[in-house]
C-alpha cells in the first residue's frame, strides 16, 4: 500500500530520503499510528520541563527521564518504552536533530551527587538500539549519523587501583571522557571503555571490546579490538 502522505510527514520531521515499506497493510499501519499518537501525546506534556526543545517528541511508556530541565534537543526525538535517562551532570545533555532511543536504553550522566558528570553531547541522526547503556562521567561526545547496535556499551571513566593498601572504591576515579566521531556503526554488544576516540567513518564489529582509539575508516574487531581494514 502506498503510504505517500505519511512519508511526507516523516521527511519533514527530519527523516530525508524515509518511505515506509508498501508491504505493511492499512490495519498494521492504523496501529502504529495509534501508538506514535500516544508517544506524540506523552512528548506533548513532558516537553515542557525540558531546558529546550524544537520539533516534535514522541516518548513510550515506563519512561524515567530525570533532571530534564538540562537537556535540549533538536528536531524529534524519539525515546522508547523503558528507557531511562539521568541528566543531572555540569553541562547537561544536547540532542541533536532525528534521535531515537530505543527501548531498555539507560543514558547515565552521574552516578551520585559527589562527583557530577562532565555532559553528553549527540549529533544528528543518531539512533540507540534497544539495550544500551551510555555512562557518562566524563565527556561524550557522539558526532552525526552514528549507528548503535543493540547492548552496545559506552563508559568514560575508570576507577584507580595503583595502592595495594586502599580499597578501590578509596582510590577515586579517572574520567577521560569518550569521543565517537561521524558515520560511525557500532555494532551489537561492543563496548567501548573510557579514554577512547573512534574516527570518523569506522565500524566496530559486534561483541568488541574497544580500549584504544581507532583512527577514521577502520574496520576493528575482537577482544580487544583489533583493525582487521582500512574502508579507503
Amino acid at each position: 500500500m502506498d503510504f505517500k502522505f505519511i512519508n511526507q510527514i516523516i521527511q519533514k520531521s527530519g527523516k530525508s530520503g524515509y518511505t515506509v515499506d508498501t508491504s505493511i497493510s492499512l490495519l498494521n499501519m492504523l496501529i502504529i499510528l495509534k501508538d506514535k499518537f500516544f508517544e506524540l501525546s506523552r512528548g506533548f506534556f513532558k516537553k515542557i520541563y525540558f531546558k529546550n526543545t524544537k520539533g516534535l517528541m514522541f516518548i513510550g511508556k515506563r519512561t524515567n527521564l530525570k533532571h530534564c530541565n538540562l537537556i535540549t534537543t533538536g528536531r524529534t526525538l524519539f525515546i522508547g518504552d523503558n528507557v531511562s535517562i539521568n541528566a543531572l551532570s555540569k553541562n547537561g545533555i544536547q540532542f541533536g536533530k532525528n534521535i531515537s532511543i530505543q527501548r531498555n536504553t539507560i543514558i547515565d550522566c552521574t552516578g551520585g551527587i559527589r562527583y557530577l558528570g562532565e555532559g553528553l553531547t549527540v549529533g544528528d541522526n543518531v539512533g540507540f538500539s534497544p539495550n544500551c547503556f551510555i555512562q557518562v562521567r566524563g565527556t561524550v561526545r557522539i558526532g552525526n549519523n552514528v549507528i548503535f547496535g543493540p547492548g552496545v556499551k559506552l563508559f568514560s571513566e575508570s576507577h584507580n587501583f595503583n595502592s595495594i593498601e586502599l580499597p578501590i572504591l578509596q582510590q577515586g576515579e579517572t574520567r577521560i571522557g569518550v569521543i565517537i566521531e561521524d558515520n560511525v556503526w557500532i555494532g551489537a554488544d561492543a563496548i567501548i571503555l573510557d579514554g577512547v576516540i573512534i574516527g570518523r567513518d569506522s565500524i566496530i564489529a559486534a561483541g568488541s571490546l574497544i580500549n584504544k582509539s581507532i583512527e577514521p575508516y577502520s574496520i576493528v574487531a575482537g577482544v580487544p579490538g583489533k583493525l582487521i581494514k582500512k574502508r579507503v
